[in-house]
């Protein structure tokens, strides 16, 4: 078999890149289009259900990037109690709970910039998670954030792959 035959998917982010990424963390590909639909614009690994502890973190670094951000939308019966509001660094960030699954949490910037998330679960293996992270933030991807889920999680875990 070519070395180009294998059945083995290239790494989708630099080495250092699946070294670094452990629960905490966010990967974004930040794409301002209009369209973008069916498409994830990044990844979030959480170290819990916690959204009060865990939603702060997130929102910090993508004001960073997008500015301020608005809304979070999220499934409630993914997550702790779900707040209508936190105030993040003096700013009030809106909490709509309705059910866009447990593996999606949506962002919204102003009136009507939106951004989908894929959400990896609290408790997966380091390997699976930066695997599915990758995958998310992919420029390719077109694949919905269960789907990408499914398809990582529930590969046999390799050598390493224990929880950080």
């Amino acid at each position: 078999m070519a070395e180009s035959d294998s059945p083995t998917p290239p790494r989708l982010l630099p080495d250092e890149i699946h070294r670094a990424v452990k629960p905490g963390t966010a990967l974004l590909r930040l794409q301002t289009t209009h369209s973008r639909e069916g498409v994830l614009d990044g990844a979030w690994w959480p170290r819990s259900r916690d959204v009060a502890a865990e939603l702060p973190a997130l929102i910090r670094v993508l004001t960073a990037h997008l500015g301020p951000i608005t809304r979070v939308g999220l499934d409630a019966d993914a997550w702790g109690e779900v707040p209508t509001r936190l105030v993040i660094d003096a700013r009030v960030v809106h909490l709509d709970s309705f059910p866009v699954g447990d593996d999606t949490v949506l962002i919204t910037r102003g009136d009507n910039d939106h951004f989908a998330l894929l959400v990896v679960p609290p408790h997966t293996t380091a390997d699976a998670a930066r695997e599915a992270m990758a995958r998310a933030v992919d420029a390719d991807n077109a694949t919905q954030a269960a789907e990408i889920l499914l398809a990582m999680l529930h590969e046999p875990a390799t050598e390493g792959g224990e929880p950080a």
